[in-house]
């Protein structure tokens, strides 16, 4: 396929041969809610057998990004629901590119169809819709 051909087609996720089999403890420069992040979805990365050493940094953005989302929000709420427009800005951003991210690593409805979580072994023969 040309390059043309191929925007927008994101190739399939599959196990890694190199895969990580234990999750590294989160980078102690992390903040704690980019920590609790790492915390929470390292455990479906190794799973999935997708993460490789390589991948780390990447995760470590990730995880960077959505825990600045969150550090906004606490600033917000513990401001009464106020939040400075160029902080509201900077979490827009942040939210920009953690969904970015996540779906590099399966970590969206559509990027788990893509690797083939939650996906049946047999088609269901009472389908009406199975093609």
């Amino acid at each position: 396929m040309t390059a043309t051909a191929m925007r927008g087609v994101k190739p399939t996720l599959a196990p890694d041969a190199e895969a990580l089999a234990k999750a590294p403890p989160a980078p102690g420069y992390l903040s704690a809610q980019a920590k609790a992040e790492w915390r929470r979805i390292m455990p479906q990365l190794i799973a999935r057998r997708i993460i490789t050493r390589a991948d780390l940094a990447g995760v470590e953005s990730y995880c960077t990004a959505a825990g600045a989302v969150r550090q906004i929000e606490e600033q917000r709420t513990a401001a009464g629901g106020i939040l400075d427009p160029k902080l509201a800005g900077l979490q827009i951003r942040y939210m920009q590119t953690a969904r970015q991210l996540a779906s590099e690593y399966g970590l969206t409805p559509t990027s788990r169809a893509r690797i083939g979580v939650g996906t049946h072994d047999a088609p269901d023969d009472d389908d009406p819709l199975a093609v």
